[in-house]
């Protein structure tokens, strides 16, 4: 065992392994210098208790950064805020959508699409350099549910009837010349290997290696309004609900926190938190 892992007792008695340098890796990636994740670490190895869970340790890490550099915590807990933009998948679909505007495509989300044998309602239908892409979604709410091989089996038959299709022209756009599968989770070894096999391109939060969701947010700063931690619950689904979906677009339209009725103290201090995000 590394010098950097430890035991936390559950309560049932069982030991199970953490790793600190997971932890680690986790903080500096959300912008923590080496001084700060070491305080962080200090601090919550000081609070371990016998039936202490991996995600309340990540909670209380979570709190650490916050009150010292609330800006890393926002990048800190974006995993988690890509599943705020639930319970229904749709606003996983605009952010989707608007990450790929800012990308250099022309998106448009829910189009319906007719097929050989069926019509489909499209979750973003993607244009760039010429090439169609159609891309389907598969949103989780829960954590730990990944898309195993049915969803791109599923997505592909799809993708094949609309190709088939006869006249692609009642549909108002060409024949697609791509089929993306996206998803917020992660995808079984099978479900990549069927899609590396059939020409799918999978994107999810960690795949693929170096242009996964995660990636992208970060390279871009289009990090998602459920990140903020100065905005509440009922605020951040107010502006999902105005297509309001990433930090950038709230700079441009700030005028909705006037609708809700934030102090203008309160304002510029979500407006500079958010600013930091998108790296203006």
């Amino acid at each position: 065992m590394a010098n950097e892992d430890f035991f936390i007792i559950k309560a049932s008695g069982d030991k199970v392994l953490f790793s600190e340098e997971k932890l680690r890796s986790s903080l500096k990636r959300s912008g923590a210098d080496s001084k700060l994740i070491s305080q962080i670490l200090t601090l919550v190895k000081e609070e371990l208790y016998d039936g202490i869970t991996t995600k309340e340790l990540y909670n209380r890490a979570y709190s650490f950064l916050r009150r010292k550099k609330p800006v890393y915590a926002s990048k800190y807990k974006l995993k988690k805020a890509i599943y705020e933009l639930g319970p229904t998948g749709f606003p996983f679909e605009k952010f989707l959508s608007s990450v790929l505007k800012y990308s250099g495509y022309k998106t448009e989300v829910g189009k319906t699409v007719v097929g050989k044998c069926v019509s489909h309602e499209i979750d973003v239908v993607a244009e760039k350099n010429g090439s169609i892409i159609i891309i389907e979604c598969k949103f989780h709410g829960e954590q730990g549910r990944n898309c195993n091989v049915k969803i791109p089996l599923y997505i592909y038959s799809r993708y094949q009837d609309i190709k088939n299709t006869e006249d692609n022209s009642i549909s108002n756009i060409r024949e697609p010349d791509e089929c993306w599968v996206a998803t917020n989770t992660r995808f079984t070894k099978d479900a990549i290997i069927y899609g590396n096999c059939t020409g799918l391109y999978l994107l999810s939060w960690d795949y693929p290696k170096g242009n996964s969701i995660k990636d992208r947010i970060d390279r871009l700063g289009l990090y998602p309004i459920t990140v903020s931690t100065l905005l509440t619950k009922r605020e951040k689904q107010f502006l999902l609900s105005r297509d309001v979906v990433l930090c950038r677009q709230l700079l441009k339209d700030s005028f909705y926190l006037d609708h809700l009725g934030v102090s203008d103290t309160r304002k510029t201090k979500i407006l500079k938190e958010v600013g930091s995000l998108c790296k203006f």
